[in-house]
């Protein structure tokens, strides 16, 4: 019994560990498939396309006898379920991949959690307590991090790492055009990455009213990807000058890139992440979350020759302190909940006891 109590101590630990390195070396994967002239719509739909032959039996074995009725309204949460969490927000998260760098990418994922909480505001579906520490810790968190994506998207500094690269004279006509082109495409690059982050945030609300309607998370999760490989197929297919060569898988790094992400990280991360949820909680998961820019920057930065900025690293330290910010708060109140919906209980014993003593 205490062997198994031990194992549930730091098996969490182990499995999140592992899956934000599965996530880390996914997105180095993506960033080194797109610099040898992939297309990201092909990379997406092969990655969908993947996970949902993957999950498909899975969901089949596990999920069949207790599977709701699939009604049209499902059918469309699963479309745009898969819009926001799949093919668009993928999209657009390669498309700051494939122009900035995978380290400076990942800092965008940690914005995921503070998105998720400033989306469901407007909702009802998270609420602020200003008198609270808690409810202050939420607002505060939320705020350092918006300084930190200002930061990432609008300061880049100067470079921390000496790779060598190929540069005109620093005070030619062409090298000032360059660094301007640079700088827009930086900022454009952010833009994508935010866009993309706030589209998964969105997806966290939707996937929380498919949980209530449809709790069979194989079959949805395989129901999403299937979707998403539809529309990324006809995203690429709407795009002009694309021929079918785009298809063609070149070379082992595309074809490890879309197995690795479509098995491991759509499939396995996804049952563990699950798994460590019902375990530790929510609370638990998301402050794993910095790890893959840890990872990735432990990755990207020796294999890939990526450059780390001033501004990205000042950027990611605020973002991640604004995170843990507001994990505080959001687990302080998860605390102030349960102490009182304790208390009624605790003074009715209080009351009984002293009926008691005083018949004594």
């Amino acid at each position: 019994m205490a062997e198994e109590n031990r194992s549930d101590t730091w098996q969490p630990y182990v499995a999140m560990l592992a899956i934000e390195l599965a996530f880390a070396v996914v997105n180095v994967l993506f960033k080194k498939a797109l610099d040898e002239g992939a297309n990201p719509l092909v990379l997406i739909t092969y990655r969908l396309s993947i996970s949902t032959i993957f999950l498909a039996p899975i969901s089949y074995i596990l999920e069949r006898n207790s599977r709701p009725k699939l009604t049209f309204r499902i059918l469309c949460y699963f479309f745009f379920s898969a819009m926001l969490g799949a093919s668009l927000s993928q999209y657009l998260f390669l498309f700051g991949v494939q122009r900035t760098s995978a380290t400076f990418s990942c800092a965008f994922l940690n914005l995921a959690p503070v998105m998720t909480f400033v989306v469901a505001l407007p909702f009802r579906m998270e609420v602020v307590d200003i008198r609270s520490s808690s409810g202050i810790a939420k607002v505060l968190g939320s705020i350092v991090c918006i300084v930190g994506v200002l930061t990432l998207s609008l300061y880049r500094g100067s470079s921390l790492l000496n790779h060598p690269q190929l540069t005109s004279h620093p005070f030619s006509p062409a090298a000032r055009l360059g660094a301007t082109r640079s700088t827009a495409r930086w900022v454009m690059s952010s833009m994508a990455l935010f866009l993309g982050t706030l589209l998964w945030s969105c997806w966290f609300l939707v996937q929380s009213n498919i949980g209530k309607l449809y709790p069979c998370k194989y079959t949805s999760t395989a129901f999403m990807s299937f979707f998403g490989a539809l529309q990324s197929a006809m995203l690429a297919g709407l795009t002009p000058g694309r021929s079918l060569s785009v298809w063609v898988l070149k070379g082992k790094v595309e074809i490890l890139t879309v197995v690795f992400a479509g098995m491991v990280c759509s499939g396995l991360c996804y049952v563990g992440m699950s798994w460590c949820v019902k375990k530790r909680g929510p609370v638990f998961t998301a402050a794993f979350s910095p790890l893959v820019q840890i990872f990735a920057a432990m990755i990207g930065i020796p294999a890939l020759q990526e450059q780390l900025y001033l501004g990205s690293l000042l950027g990611s330290v605020l973002v991640i302190v604004g995170l843990y910010v507001l994990l505080w708060g959001k687990n302080r109140e998860m605390h102030e909940s349960i102490e009182k919906k304790a208390q009624p209980v605790q003074d009715i014993e209080d009351q009984e006891a002293t009926v008691e003593a005083a018949k004594k």
